[in-house]
């Protein structure tokens, strides 16, 4: 064999083993291999294992209720305050200085009867004032009426002589008349005569008037000063009457509530110093959760319990605004009062907002605060863990939620508060 094929065979005999080395797993490869499976590990726990976060707790500690089917009545508990049906606010009509406080608060009044009593200095001097310029006024329309008087007097006096001299003249026409038809007397006797007459006539006539238009203007003129004067007489007994108002009164029978008026002081007219509670009957105030006012209304019934006895009140009056997220309502009595019921009393009232119904129920629990009522912790069968489970609660009451999806009855849950453990997924119960 030449020596070039010898050579030719052992480079083909090398490739062999080499390729022969190759097959097979080899110890720099064994790295990867253990990556590729841990890989595949975290993903099929990733797609397949239990993820949920699980914490150890006492279940002594716990409060776990059981879910129950029964009839769910749909009220809530208020407290509220007994109040006096009706307040009357206290208000001087007229300001001034307070002189004298005639009753004390707490003390029961009638209308009519005298709570404080006001000076004032300004009103006493236009009082005066007043009747000062009244009686100059009367004064000056006497004045006025004798001087009418007088004049009437001296006019009719006037009348009466040209009556008689109107007479005189026309008797001594009518003489000269004839004579002067005899041819006695010359013609001018008689148109001087006449004309006298004549004069005496217009004269007469002109008194006549002058005394119809005085006497109108008299009476125009006595018509205006007695009106001002009956006007003057009005100012003077409003003023009087303003007097009168210094004194702050009770408008109703009741109770002297609250009196804020002190000796010396100075109160404006209008202005608010008590009020006195209307006690012939009473009314309960209670604020409640704005979450309930689309539901609160006119005329539906309450009730509460005292000394063993249950008392029947309605809503009365729903008040619209809402203040640190309540809003008012006044309660009235249907029936009987309770004795010796007194205003500032506190009662707890169970308002009924609908009709009782069959529902799936969970007692009131502190967990509501944490979930808000979307989830809710399940106790197993065993009784070993509890698990998160989502849920859906609609109306609640004193004692219990009612539960409108994720959960049946005969099942059981933990009520009480989930503060420590509101993250985990998985309670196990020690």
């Amino acid at each position: 064999m030449p020596q070039t094929n010898k050579q030719e065979l052992k480079k083909d005999d090398i490739m062999d083993i080499q390729l022969e080395k190759k097959k097979g797993i080899q110890k720099k490869h064994l790295p990867y291999i253990g990556g590729g499976a841990v890989i595949l590990l975290l993903l099929g726990w990733i797609i397949f294992g239990n993820h949920a976060s699980t914490l150890k707790v006492d279940g002594k500690s716990l409060n776990i209720a059981d879910v129950t089917y029964g009839k769910f009545n749909d009220y809530i508990r208020v407290n509220g305050q007994v109040q006096p049906i009706s307040v009357v606010q206290l208000s001087p009509e007229e300001g001034g200085i307070v002189q004298e406080k005639v009753v004390e608060e707490g003390a029961h009044v009638k209308k009519g009867d005298v709570i404080l009593r006001l000076s004032n200095s300004n009103l006493d001097l236009q009082i005066l004032n007043a009747e000062s310029e009244l009686a100059e006024k009367q004064n000056l329309l006497r004045n006025t009426q004798v001087t009418m008087q007088q004049d009437k007097l001296n006019n009719e006096t006037e009348k009466v002589q040209l009556d008689i001299d109107t007479r005189r003249k026309q008797r001594t026409f009518q003489q000269y008349q004839r004579l002067y038809k005899e041819r006695l007397i010359s013609r001018e006797e008689y148109l001087q005569a006449k004309e006298d007459y004549e004069v005496a006539q217009k004269k007469h006539k002109l008194i006549t008037e002058r005394l119809v238009q005085d006497s109108i203007y008299r009476n125009i003129q006595m018509d205006q000063m007695e009106d001002n004067l009956q006007n003057m007489r009005k100012n003077v007994l409003l003023i009087r009457e303003r007097k009168d108002k210094l004194e702050v009164r009770a408008t109703i029978d009741g109770e002297l509530g609250l009196l804020d008026a002190e000796l010396g002081q100075n109160i404006n007219a209008g202005q608010m110093v008590g009020q006195i509670n209307d006690l012939s009957d009473f009314k309960i105030e209670a604020m409640i959760d704005e979450h309930y006012i689309d539901r609160v209304t006119n005329g539906l019934p309450a009730t509460f319990e005292r000394q063993g006895s249950s008392f029947n009140l309605k809503v009365r009056k729903v008040y619209p605004e809402v203040r640190e997220g309540r809003f008012r309502t006044d309660f009235i009595f249907q029936g009987n009062r309770p004795e010796n019921i007194r205003s500032g009393q506190t009662y707890y009232i169970d308002l009924q907002l609908g009709e009782p119904t069959e529902s799936v129920l969970i007692p009131k629990g502190t967990f509501f605060q944490v979930t808000g009522g979307n989830w809710i912790f399940v106790v197993d069968k065993e009784g070993k863990k509890a698990y998160r489970r989502k849920i859906r609660i609609g109306r609640q009451n004193p004692q219990y939620y009612e539960v409108l999806e994720g959960l049946e009855k005969g099942e059981r849950v933990i009520v009480s508060g989930y503060e420590s453990y509101k993250d985990n997924e998985v309670l196990v119960l020690n």
